[in-house]
């Protein structure tokens, strides 16, 4: 039963190592379009600022 026991915990644990691999990576956080749109007219404001100098 030992033995048994053993070969199965080691089977199980060289199978979750591989479903770990294979599993994607965290993905980015969604964002709306109503914010990416935000996020360039900011962008696009930003160089057009005078500098001193």
């Amino acid at each position: 039963m030992n033995r048994r026991k053993k070969i199965k915990q080691l089977l199980e644990a060289h199978a979750k190592k591989a479903n770990a691999k294979k599993a994607p990576r965290k993905k980015s956080t969604y964002v709306s379009k109503a914010d990416r749109l935000k996020l360039a007219a900011e962008a696009t404001q930003e160089p057009i600022t005078p500098t001193e100098g």
